[in-house]
């Protein structure tokens, strides 16, 4: 007695090894195709990551430039007005140099009046 399935067993065999190469191949084919397309998104991050850190430093210098402008702005300012307050401390010296008595008399005035404002 022969077994009706020992001669189809080599077909059988054959069969299930072109199926199995068949989606060894499309395995292979699909991690491929995985691949490119990780490998293009992480290219496409990565550039936009650049640009972004690029325009990120771009605005930090930005923002560097006009704080410093602002801090020489500031400095000047600031010389500026000592230059005036040393300029009329000068004037007040003399002022009261050249006229002593007026000097008094407006000094005390002025507290006077001052003296009245304050003690409403």
């Amino acid at each position: 007695m022969s077994d009706p399935l020992s001669t189809d067993t080599p077909v059988a065999h054959s069969r299930i090894d072109q199926s199995a190469e068949r989606v060894k191949q499309a395995t292979s084919e699909a991690v491929a195709r995985t691949k490119d397309a990780v490998n293009h998104t992480a290219d496409k991050v990565e550039a936009g990551m650049h640009h972004a850190t690029d325009k990120a430093a771009s605005a930090a210098h930005r923002a560097n430039d006009k704080a410093a402008d602002l801090a020489d702005r500031g400095r000047e300012l600031r010389d500026d007005t000592m230059d005036k307050a040393e300029a009329w401390m000068a004037q007040a010296r003399a002022y009261v140099r050249e006229k002593p008595m007026q000097s008094i008399a407006i000094a005390v005035g002025a507290g006077w009046l001052l003296g009245r404002i304050l003690r409403r």
